[in-house]
């Protein structure tokens, strides 16, 4: 999987609806130039997020993005690590294993 992955449920969303397609970019990328962290930062925010809310697509998305950005696989993992003490041990272990796969698919882990 290289950079321009893109799963195919999310292909069919921007060809199914453009219109908000592009408004969501729209909003995400307003969001991103209000926030003061850089690139890799704030993919590990956005990956601590999607763990917490078990959203498995969100998980392995910013894994990929956050090694891209220049996390490291054990940043990465240390991310899931801390959601043991404040998501559940079930929560961080899906999520370890989410990260598992992707790095084994990622040419930059």
């Amino acid at each position: 999987m290289g950079e321009d992955y893109l799963p195919g449920i999310y292909v069919q969303f921007l060809e199914r609806f453009p219109d908000v397609a592009q408004a969501q970019g729209a909003l995400a990328r307003t969001v991103r130039e209000c926030n003061p962290f850089d690139d890799r930062t704030d993919r590990l925010i956005k990956l601590a997020m999607a763990i917490g809310a078990e959203a498995e697509g969100a998980v392995r998305s910013n894994v990929r993005k956050a090694l891209q950005h220049g996390a490291t696989l054990d940043e990465v993992r240390a991310v899931a690590l801390a959601a043991i003490t404040t998501c559940g041990f079930p929560t961080a272990i899906a999520a370890l294993g989410w990260i598992e796969e992707v790095a084994a698919a990622s040419p930059t882990s």
